[in-house]
């Protein structure tokens, strides 16, 4: 039992109780992320020129041939990014922790951690739509398990508070919209590549209609790049 008297499963373990297991997790998962975050520089090698030279033309070439993976840098930085602040919210609310979330918690872990190779792979192969298609994938992935993460726990009384069944309908919703872009854009990179990039960003206007109309009693609470303070208008 906590505080508010709500049940917790077995082996949970409270964020101010005895013992680090939940701050263990977390700090666990932010080493991950910041471990992805720099294996997107790792990748990206310093350009090796013909012959020694001073002359800065040689150098520009050089460096010009590598923008598509600086873009592709920048790119995965702000994806990775916008995920952990999404994860770092929601963890925010949780109340408790135990060991099947740890668990899904790991597994979304794992796309996480290789995310990078997608990232670099279309930095590389651009207009290869498999490339593409591998990114889509494993974004989609890392969405459908902040998800379920949330879901299970919501299921199982993990989170800081009650949320009614309408918010909790609406925030798996809105959360989900990457997930649907990914995958029906996915086509458009055997026409483009480039083009079912950019299409990616749709999902940017259709989150922001469904933030306005998230439920009155929806409240403080974050699933996936969906936060809601509550306080935004109708």
């Amino acid at each position: 039992m906590t505080e508010d008297n709500r049940p917790l499963p077995a082996n949970s373990w409270i964020r101010e109780g005895k013992g680090l297991e939940f701050e263990r997790a977390v700090f666990f998962t932010d080493a991950v992320f910041a471990i992805a975050l720099t294996l997107l520089i790792v990748g990206i090698a310093i350009p090796e020129l013909a012959e020694a030279t001073r002359e800065p033309s040689t150098m520009l070439d050089a460096l010009g041939d590598m923008f598509p993976k600086f873009v592709s840098f920048f790119i995965g930085f702000v994806l990775i990014g916008r995920y952990w602040m999404a994860h770092h919210v929601m963890f925010g609310q949780l109340r408790a922790i135990n060991q099947r979330l740890i668990g899904i918690n790991l597994v979304y872990l794992a796309f996480v951690a290789f995310l990078p190779f997608p990232v670099g792979l279309v930095g590389e192969y651009e207009e290869n739509p498999v490339s593409v298609l591998l990114l889509a994938a494993c974004l989609a992935t890392i969405s459908t398990l902040e998800v379920v993460e949330f879901h299970y726990a919501y299921r199982k009384g993990l989170l800081a508070r009650d949320i009614p069944d309408s918010a909790y309908r609406w925030a798996v919703a809105a959360s989900l919209v990457p997930v649907g872009v990914f995958l029906v854009t996915s086509p458009l990179a055997f026409v483009s590549s480039t083009l079912c990039l950019m299409s990616w960003l749709v999902s940017i206007p259709i989150s922001t209609l469904l933030e306005h109309k998230a439920p009155d009693e929806a409240g403080a609470f974050s699933i996936g790049s969906q936060v809601h303070d509550g306080g935004g208008s109708k």
